[in-house]
């Protein structure tokens, strides 16, 4: 094998034991067939099975396994980044760890991203899991399509690859792993989508919970965020203060007319209140805004990630 291999898989995994040496002979399959130098870069975030035992297994019988241990569960964010820095190879390939991610599929990804894109992300066209996932899913998929004016079916499917380029260019943190296409179209890469085979659960249980309507809404507002605003907050937050204190000066300047000309009594009136109040409001945005551009500006952005040992790396 080459010192730099042609194809990195990375797989992030939480207590999936009895999935990992499945998803081995599998993968060892189908890239032995590509006739191109691999690594395979398991990063067990905190497992609490044995996911650690059994990869070291595979580690010791196949240097090329090589193993990323977080000592706490950090989240697939995390664990993605933690092999994305890792990764040495010329493309990049993501899939889960639960088997329901088809390996056999790699090579399609190669060839579609072969066309000329820099990213294929994979699309679970005939979805094999229960209506709980499947359609808060779809409303997910297509409320990230109508705010970022992406057109893909499938956003946050597991298996997708990438050039190098493209993952040590884009930043994954917090859970904004279900926005990854989002993320590499915005830093200005070529995105496509390819239907991939998928399959149900062998082993194990779905780590999906009731947080992630509500974790996914807020993770799409932080890329929207990002997108726009990122560089230049005030342009947000001022709009808001700018709106609110014309707002409040308006409703302000015509009580003090009629308390004026009409001789008219303010202090029984809640419009007052709310006239005062959305000019502090409004003064609030504002300074929010500078103060997002000041830490803009001064601020710089270390990852610290628990890594308890590497194997391989």
């Amino acid at each position: 094998m080459s010192q730099t291999p042609f194809l990195s898989i990375v797989i992030p995994c939480y207590n999936e034991a009895e999935s990992i040496p499945h998803l081995y002979n599998e993968i060892i399959a189908t890239c032995n067939s590509l006739e191109k130098s691999y690594e395979i870069i398991f990063v067990d975030d905190g497992s609490t099975d044995n996911t650690f035992g059994a990869i070291s297994s595979l580690h010791q019988q196949d240097k090329r396994v090589k193993l990323i241990q977080f000592r706490k569960n950090a989240g697939k964010s995390d664990a993605l980044s933690a092999g994305f820095e890792a990764a040495a190879g010329e493309l990049v390939v993501t899939m889960d760890a639960d088997l329901q991610d088809d390996p056999a599929e790699i090579p399609n990804l190669i060839a579609k991203l072969e066309e000329g894109f820099d990213m294929i992300s994979g699309w679970k066209k005939k979805r094999k899991d229960p209506l709980s996932k499947r359609i808060p899913s779809k409303v997910w998929n297509g409320m990230t399509t109508a705010m970022t004016g992406m057109h893909l079916h499938d956003y946050n499917c597991g298996l997708k690859i990438y050039r190098s380029e493209v993952i040590k260019s884009i930043r994954v943190f917090g859970e904004l792993h279900r926005y990854l296409p989002v993320l590499a179209d915005l830093q200005g890469f070529r995105v496509g989508e390819l239907a991939v085979n998928h399959r149900p659960r062998q082993f194990g249980k779905t780590k999906f919970g009731i947080s992630r309507f509500t974790n996914g809404f807020f993770d799409l507002l932080t890329v929207v965020f990002i997108h726009k605003y990122t560089k230049q907050p005030l342009h947000l937050f001022g709009l808001l203060g700018l709106i609110s204190s014309v707002l409040g000066g308006g409703i302000t300047l015509y009580l003090i007319l009629m308390r004026i000309f009409k001789s008219s009594y303010l202090s029984n009136r809640p419009l007052l209140f709310i006239g005062v109040m959305l000019l502090i409001i409004g003064v609030q945005f504002i300074s929010l805004g500078l103060l997002g551009e000041m830490i803009t500006r001064t601020s710089s952005t270390t990852d610290k990630k628990s890594i308890r040992q590497t194997l391989g790396l």
